[in-house]
């Protein structure tokens, strides 16, 4: 792939990082498909990126961590178990040498595919008005 070139699949999107970064991305792309088995993989502003009733989550590598987005209220709820990590709005920094945190990715991605439900059901019950 050019350094140019957006992936096209996630399988692409990993495949250009090292060896021990592409395992903790398969970790959590695993993770992220076991809380939300039904959720379609894609790739969105060049990151892998999950969508089901809307975007889930998000995930990209970087030199010395991968950036987890569980955007717009996933970081707000898990805020108290985000504190150990770097975070931004929106945004959590995994490091690359430490374990990664699968657990507490699977419960953030489960309140995001509630959170869409909800946003869903809610515009249903809003139409039949």
């Amino acid at each position: 792939m050019a350094a140019n070139q957006s992936p096209l699949n996630i399988d692409e999107y990993i495949a250009a990082f090292p060896t021990e970064t592409q395992i903790l991305l398969e970790q959590i792309r695993r993770a992220i498909q076991e809380a939300a088995p039904d959720a379609e993989e894609t790739i969105s502003y060049a990151m892998p990126a999950f969508k089901l009733n809307g975007n889930l989550v998000y995930f990209a590598g970087y030199k010395n961590h991968i950036g987890f987005y569980a955007t717009p209220n996933g970081h707000e709820a898990f805020k108290e178990e985000l504190v150990v990590y770097k975070t931004g709005k929106g945004s959590v920094q995994f490091p690359l040498n430490q374990p990664m945190p699968l657990d507490l990715i699977k419960r953030m991605v489960a309140f995001r595919v509630k959170e869409n439900e909800a946003k869903i059901k809610s515009k249903a019950k809003s139409k039949k008005q």
